[in-house]
């Protein structure tokens, strides 16, 4: 019974709490630029973890077989680049985002 009668006020009351309007306060708050903060760390953290898996794995490649260090030093950089980009793109969308 009493779970009747909360269902019954939670349909009468919900409408008017979902019909209001929610103010949305202009400009940026603090709360945009914690979270702003931490996205950057988070893909800065990950970013330098993929850049030494790279690094350690391109140098560990080359110790095996010293004659192909010239065929793994170029995609290494395009791959480090790469990765550098991702987090240069993130840094710049902090600053775009409204």
């Amino acid at each position: 019974m009493n779970l009747k009668l909360l269902g019954v006020v939670y349909f009468l009351v919900s409408g008017s709490a979902f019909a209001e309007e929610v103010v949305v306060p202009k400009g940026r708050g603090i709360d945009d630029f914690i979270a702003y903060f931490i996205a950057m760390g988070m893909v800065a953290a990950v970013a330098t973890l993929a850049q030494s898996k790279v690094i350690s794995t391109t140098l560990e490649g080359i110790a095996r077989n010293p004659s192909t260090s010239d065929k793994l030093f170029t995609p290494m950089i395009l791959g480090l680049a790469l990765i550098e980009s991702l987090v240069i793109f993130t840094f710049v969308s902090v600053f775009m985002v409204k």
